[in-house]
Parts: structure tokens; sequence; C-alpha cells
């Protein structure tokens, strides 16, 4: 395998415990401090930096002190070149299902994200 693949595997893996944990810190620790999220699910732009984004993951209940089942996996990864990759996956937080795309960096030695640009659908409820 790859290292760059098996490399951003681990990044991700940590940006899935990341969100199921609620875990501002490591989240932290994946992101470049410089990335941006965004979403336009609802016909409006979400755009927020790392400095209002973290705050509010660490202020959710998590999704494991919910007692929800883990539901993340990764759906492709690809290298545009031997520094820059593009990772969707895919993960649930409660009634939301998530898509992501997440462009990855490497800089300082180490896989960073760069970019969250997602989109969200919510479940249907039960009648």
């Amino acid at each position: 395998m790859d290292a760059r693949f098996a490399e951003i595997v681990e990044v991700l893996t940590r940006y899935f415990d990341g969100l199921y944990h609620s875990d501002a810190g490591k989240l932290a620790g994946v992101f470049h401090p410089q990335a941006i999220y965004a979403c336009a699910s609802n016909g409006s732009l979400i755009h927020l930096t790392m400095d209002a984004y973290l705050p509010m993951v660490a202020k959710r209940p998590s999704p494991a002190s919910r007692g929800e089942a883990r539901q993340d996996r990764i759906l492709s990864i690809e290298f545009a070149g031997p520094v820059t990759a593009l990772a969707r996956v895919a993960c649930a937080i409660g009634p939301k299902s998530f898509t992501d795309l997440l462009s990855v960096v490497r800089l300082d030695g180490r896989w960073q994200i760069i970019a969250k640009v997602f989109h969200v659908d919510l479940a249907a409820s039960s009648p």
C-alpha cells in the first residue's frame, strides 16, 4: 500500500474519532489551523474558520455519549499530486447523514485537512 494512502487513512480515522466523541482537540490535530468548513445544503452558505467550528464541536453532546452506533466510512481517496489529495467520506450524527469532501494537503511533514465541504441530509422521521 502507498504510504501516503495509509497516512491519510490514519488522519481520517482520527477525524472520525473526533466527530464521534465531539473531541475538538483531536479535530484540531487533523485540520490545518487555516482550514475552512463549508456547506450549502439548505440553500445558503455556511462558511466557518476553525476558530468558529471547533468550539461548536466541543459544546455539542457527542454521538458516543448518546449511545449512537458509530457510522463512518471512507468512500474514496484520490491524489492530485504528491502533497494534495481529496477524501470523500460519509458519517452520521443523530438524524443527520453527511457526505464530506475533505481536501487534504501535506504540510510541515504531515497530512492535514485544509477544507471540509459537505452535504447533509436529515433522516426521514418515523410516522
